[in-house]
């Protein structure tokens, strides 16, 4: 264990604790930005640094130009060489795949037919299957993608329809904790869990039995919860036929092709040759079925993924101090101290983290991981594909956006579930 720090190592802890704040700041960034004509070197500057998802990788740019300036550039690639950028790589293409209209459409239509399962007026009844076969959906299409496709079927049918202000806080609290948890049922689902599983030898069976049914439970409990508060003005939501419903029909081989193809990359997901070489096979069929498409989704993608690589290049020489910290933590102070953490800073920030503790016993990383994401919808920054679902829903929220302060506030009901079923059923 490492007690005095070199140089770089105290460097690198600078720029994690200067990232983290710099995520709490890019809203300033961004009025920065306003202030100069649009074009000017300023205003690309200013916007750039108010990218949440390039903060990391902005910082852990800077760490590599001091680590070439005080060891060398030799040292400095090594450095890099040594990393494992896998993770990273994986999510990229997982999240491009997931994007695309006919797996998307897959998803919508999942929902839908659960929705008349349920017994109860349409529009309360898609309430409730939309926040929980979604949510748990991104168990195996991963969280971004379960994100983006919950989302947007909650703004067709419910946020356009004028729903109160209370209400959508409360669909949008849940939805943001639901999707934190919904993707511990697989290993590699959730960027929190995804960037230890491999580490740690976290299979599919581990998971489902430590966290996918709790999970489950969780999201069942706080959904039926919220709908049952808002049964009412959930009833009287004007029921028409959706926008999915009226688009061209993709054909089932193109549908089968998809998912296919998403099942060959998340087999292979420890294995980047293979699952990027499969990744560019199927950009060569999402152009000669681009009739069946919408434009690629490549940007959110290639930013979640600097986001995560700059994460692994900052996260290592942190071991000096956090495994001291997480080493004499017990159980239940390291849940509580990584739910109330991840409020600050992405979950797969902290549990990254926790993976660069060789010594950190079985029971600590349950409880790491566990805390990690059930704090994950508490802010925007908490978990990584909460960007996603404010980009789509913030214009529903008038001229403000959304408050941080009411989402804080909304996702405690559904954040206090997460942990009793994760803490009190372990």
């Amino acid at each position: 264990m490492t007690t005095s720090p070199t140089w770089p190592q105290l460097f690198a802890t600078i720029c994690f604790a200067l990232a983290i704040l710099h995520t709490f700041s890019v809203k300033r960034f961004q009025h920065m930005a306003q202030r100069y004509p649009e074009g000017s070197v300023g205003e690309n500057v200013f916007h750039l640094l108010g990218e949440i998802e390039v903060v990391f990788g902005f910082w852990a740019a800077i760490y590599m130009v001091f680590l070439s300036a005080h060891d060398g550039t030799t040292v400095a690639i090594q450095y890099l060489d040594k990393l494992n950028f896998i993770e990273p790589a994986f999510v990229f293409v997982i999240m491009a795949v997931c994007a695309t209209r006919p797996i998307l459409a897959i998803a919508s239509r999942i929902i839908e037919l659960a929705s008349y399962l349920l017994p109860l007026p349409r529009p309360l009844a898609f309430f409730l299957a939309c926040l929980i076969v979604g949510p748990l959906l991104g168990s195996f299409i991963t969280e971004p993608a379960a994100m983006t496709v919950t989302a947007l079927i909650l703004l067709d049918r419910f946020y356009k329809k004028k729903i109160s202000e209370r209400l959508k806080y409360a669909t949008l609290g849940l939805l943001f904790v639901n999707v934190s948890i919904g993707g511990t049922l697989t290993p590699y689902a959730a960027p929190p869990v995804l960037m230890v599983a491999s580490t740690w030898n976290w299979d599919l069976a581990y998971m489902m039995q430590h966290f996918g049914w709790k999970a489950a439970l969780a999201i069942c409990v706080a959904t039926a919860t919220i709908a049952f508060r808002f049964r009412k003005e959930l009833s009287k939501v004007a029921w028409t036929k959706s926008a999915e419903e009226d688009q061209r029909r993709i054909p089932l081989w193109v549908s089968l092709s998809h998912l296919v193809f998403l099942a060959i990359v998340v087999i292979s997901s420890h294995h980047l040759p293979v699952f990027f070489g499969t990744f560019l096979f199927f950009l060569g069929l999402a152009t000669v079925t681009r009739e069946y498409q919408d434009e690629l989704r490549l940007r959110e993608g290639l930013l979640v993924g600097f986001f995560l690589a700059g994460l692994v290049v900052l996260g290592g020489p942190q071991r000096w101090w956090l495994e001291p910290i997480l080493t004499h933590l017990e159980a239940l102070p390291l849940f509580l101290g990584a739910t109330a953490l991840t409020a600050i800073t992405d979950n797969a920030a902290i549990t990254y983290l926790g993976s660069q503790v060789p010594t950190l016993s079985e029971v600590s990383r349950y409880a790491l991981v566990a805390g990690a994401v059930t704090g994950g919808g508490l802010t925007v920054i908490a978990n990584a594909p909460n960007p996603a679902g404010y980009g789509i829903l913030n214009a529903s929220f008038g001229k403000e956006g959304i408050s941080p302060l009411k989402l804080f506030f909304s996702a405690l009901f559904p954040t206090l579930l997460a942990g009793l079923a994760f803490w009190g059923l372990h």
